[in-house]
């Protein structure tokens, strides 16, 4: 459906993003993921079709956003990071005048418009002032004029910045029914809000992407067998110096759950302790209530792709 080929873009002699280079498939909602200054905006502008790339090719369905510029737009809904929102119009009035630009014809506005007034759950505002909505509404609506047109590809920037934790739930949920029935490409620097949507990652650093994966794959390929969560049965002033000597161990954090001891034990890159964990805690006499291996989260992914940080 897309395809981005050695993107790159310079803002007079400085780029902000090099060969770049990434594919999403049909039905995917796909997470671009970097800190604010990564290339994320500049990335979005060149997918749908607004700012022409310096170098390099994006197709979408087929169709070069530069070359076809306007058979791109008619199947890409854009969200951009600030929603172009004419505050003196209400919902529906803006809603119908974006619908004439994109040359719908009059029934079709009239039938779409019910059709994302009720997906964006915005019935109880059609005849509301755009600019008495709260940030959280502003953000639906523009949503609602992302998706008017039926676009195949929804891309959307940063699309719950600036709005309160409660709007924040409401719009995730939003982007994931969408993402039923859509191909969605979503820039976030949220590290939950890419996790609990995307089923694919791209991270993005100083421009360039530095990993693309599914948030598990990517943790299993950075944590291998390095780190493991074990449950154990006994006196933790026994047990946690008796797990410190094994070899191999970097560290062991102990946790105290109303009685439960786990420990959570990050041990040398490459080395599988499952085999000698499991030996200690039964040659002592101790219960071996669980182990298992425990993967990075996103935030942790993030981190030590951009940074120097060891984890």
């Amino acid at each position: 459906m897309i395809q981005a080929t050695d993107l790159t873009h310079y803002y007079g002699p400085y780029p902000a993003i090099q060969d770049v280079n990434f594919g999403v498939k049909k039905g995917e909602v796909l997470g671009f993921l970097g800190p604010n200054g990564a290339g994320k905006t500049t990335t979005m502008r060149i997918l749908t079709g607004f700012l022409p790339p310096s170098r390099g090719k994006v197709t979408i369905d087929g169709y070069d956003v530069v070359e076809k510029s306007l058979d791109v737009r008619r199947r890409v809904g854009y969200l951009p990071e600030t929603v172009p929102l004419y505050t003196d119009m209400t919902v529906a009035s803006y809603l119908k005048y974006m619908g004439t630009l994109r040359s719908m014809s009059p029934g079709k506005i009239k039938s779409r418009l019910g059709e994302v007034v009720d997906v964006c759950r915005l019935g109880d505002y059609r005849k509301t002032q755009i600019g008495k909505l709260s940030k959280g509404f502003r953000q639906r609506v523009g949503i609602a004029q992302a998706i008017l047109h039926e676009p195949e590809v929804l891309v959307l920037d940063e699309p719950t910045i600036g709005i309160d934790p409660i709007q924040v739930v409401e719009t995730r949920n939003l982007i994931q029914d969408l993402g039923r029935s859509q191909t969605v490409v979503l820039s976030s620097h949220i590290l939950p809000e890419v996790s609990m949507i995307c089923g694919r990652v791209l991270i993005i650093h100083e421009g360039r992407i530095v990993a693309e994966d599914t948030p598990k794959n990517l943790a299993d390929r950075l944590q291998g067998v390095e780190r493991l969560e074990v449950e154990v049965g006994g006196p933790a002033a026994d047990v946690l110096p008796v797990l410190q000597k094994i070899p191999g161990v970097i560290d062991i954090t102990h946790h105290n759950n109303e009685g439960r001891h786990t420990y959570t034990i990050q041990a040398q890159p490459g080395k599988d302790l499952r085999d000698e964990i499991s030996q200690v805690v039964v040659s002592n006499g101790w219960s071996l209530r669980s182990l298992q291996l425990v993967g990075m989260s996103l935030e942790e992914i993030f981190l030590r792709l951009t940074t120097q940080e060891d984890l």
